[in-house]
């Protein structure tokens, strides 16, 4: 049998009497052991000035629910200094002020909605007993993840998508303990910079190769060493090698073809394309001379490749028939042309910007259609200026067993991976691209070197290798070498420190799963909350 004290909400609490109710559920009935402290003044008061009564929701029992009706003694503060007249004792071990549950079962619901959000938590709850709403559950997890954590010292600092391409986010996690100190709502210098001037204890920060977050830490936390991330750097030297070896042509992975195979081929696309761009009037004599011939409008069909039905319909006309084209619609951004020429002309060239006027104009359509419109009067500028400068197209390096081009991405990886890691297939194909391109052995040769230099974390010979970089004449690789000078003190420091933001990268990730899992509808403060380790929401 359970005894009284069993049914306590605290040690505090006297259980006068527990009762089932006709409607099911269980009342506990008890007062609140007196002590007649005045929170403001700290002073006793020994001055009765009534009882108020408490019910709060408690830890079900026999799967029904508990509800503890406490009776709490008020007082009169006798100090003559204190603002407060009256005051209740406080039950802060038992419950929050004005909270409709205990402590405990708060807890619980916290728990429960930080772990797997509104709606499951209700459904969990309800079935433990605990009849407690999905926004309840959130109320919950957002008041008490208001507490800030420890003062960091080192941080990392990323960006995450709202959308992918058009919002962004920034959140930060603290190095250290391996856990996340807050979520940005977008990424703006400003408030990256205000974030950091209210953390002056910041030392290190450790960010991507933005320039963003590079100018918010030289504004914010002047004080602080500036991390660049080095698997940031390593990828940023492998797309600039992908990007020189482009001038071997992209390689599709199939098989050579012959020289005669590659005429055939070649001369098949010159007659598709002349033929597209023959007349409508050519195409139309052309088939009114085939129908005075005698032939039948399937025989037509065979000869010029075109369906039955059109040529039958084209027969029935003495002149070409005008082509009909679509009213425009808001999905259109043709529809808007007027409008998008007038901000064109104007200096607005940017897409996102012009969508976002468009749209404002009641634009239905999607971005990338817009940007298809505005790749035509790019182009049409380029041409209006001259020729453009044509790059060399260098034959493609192909691997000897099977004789299929290797790819500008293959030939990347290929590149910054060490000898002792490739495989025998790999290695065949490191040997071929080295002596089919002379450029991929000098970039693997400083793929070596920089890679020596960051596994020794020691950043001496890094100047000397900026300088041999930039003497390759590789335009890629120069751009590379002189962005890594620009950001020299931060390279540097990923080199010597051991720090990086690969834990950023995975609460990146985990942000991700739990905004998928509410459906994208989670707000900031949510997602903040969410984000927060339990030990800074308890």
């Amino acid at each position: 049998m359970i005894s009284r004290k069993h049914w306590s909400p605290g040690s505090d609490v006297s259980v006068q009497s527990v009762e089932r109710r006709d409607s099911g559920g269980w009342t506990v009935s008890g007062s609140l052991t007196p002590n007649g402290i005045c929170p403001d003044c700290g002073l006793q008061s020994r001055r009765r000035h009534g009882w108020r009564r408490r019910r709060l929701q408690d830890y079900p029992a026999h799967d029904d629910g508990v509800t503890v009706t406490l009776w709490v003694c008020r007082w009169r503060c006798l100090a003559p200094a204190c603002p407060r007249r009256t005051f209740s004792d406080q039950i802060g071990s038992i419950a929050r002020p004005f909270a409709r549950r205990t402590s405990r079962v708060g807890e619980i619901v916290s728990h429960l909605g930080h772990a797997t959000g509104g709606r499951p938590a209700e459904r969990l709850l309800h079935r433990l007993g605990l009849g407690v709403s999905d926004d309840t559950v959130l109320r919950e997890l957002k008041n008490r993840a208001q507490d800030t954590a420890e003062p960091p010292t080192v941080i990392g600092i990323d960006d995450w998508s709202w959308r992918k391409s058009q919002t962004y986010g920034t959140i930060i996690v603290d190095l250290e303990r391996r856990a996340v100190i807050d979520v940005l709502e977008d990424r703006d210098v400003v408030t990256c910079t205000d974030w950091l001037k209210r953390h002056p204890e910041v030392e290190v920060i450790s960010r991507d190769r933005c320039g963003l977050y590079a100018q918010a830490a030289r504004q914010g936390a002047p004080q602080a060493e500036q991390v660049a991330d080095r698997f940031h750097i390593v990828q940023n030297l492998r797309q600039a090698i992908e990007e020189q070896m482009n001038l071997h042509g992209r390689a599709t992975g199939r098989a050579l073809l012959s020289d005669a195979d590659n005429i055939t081929a070649e001369g098949s696309l010159l007659k598709s394309r002349l033929a597209h761009r023959t007349s409508r009037e050519e195409i139309f004599t052309t088939i009114h001379a085939l129908r005075n011939q005698g032939l039948t409008c399937s025989e037509i069909g065979r000869r010029t490749g075109f369906p039955r039905r059109s040529i039958a319909k084209w027969l029935q006309f003495e002149t070409p028939p005008d082509r009909r084209r679509a009213a425009l619609k808001p999905t259109s951004p043709w529809y808007f042309e007027e409008f998008l020429s007038q901000s064109w002309k104007g200096g607005i060239r940017t897409g996102s910007a012009l969508f976002r006027l468009i749209r404002e104009r009641g634009y239905e359509g999607s971005p990338t259609h817009l940007q298809r419109l505005l790749a035509g009067w790019r182009r049409a500028e380029k041409q209006a200026k001259g020729p453009a400068l044509e790059h060399q197209i260098l034959e493609p390096v192909r691997d000897p067993e099977t004789g299929h081009a290797i790819s500008p991405v293959i030939a990347a990886a290929l590149c910054i991976k060490p000898r002792g890691k490739l495989t025998p297939d790999q290695a065949r194909k490191v040997d071929a691209l080295k002596a089919g391109s002379p450029a991929f052995a000098t970039m693997r040769c400083l793929v070596m070197r920089f890679n020596g230099i960051l596994r020794g974390r020691e950043a001496d010979p890094l100047p000397a290798w900026i300088d041999d970089a930039i003497e390759t004449d590789l335009a890629p690789i120069v751009r590379f070498a002189r962005t890594l000078n620009r950001d020299f003190d931060a390279v540097k420091n990923a080199i010597e420190m051991p720090w990086s933001n690969g834990q950023a990268e995975g609460q990146i990730n985990r942000l991700k799963t739990l905004k998928r899992a509410m459906y994208g509808r989670a707000g900031p403060e949510l997602l903040r909350a969410r984000m927060l380790p339990l030990r800074h929401t308890d």
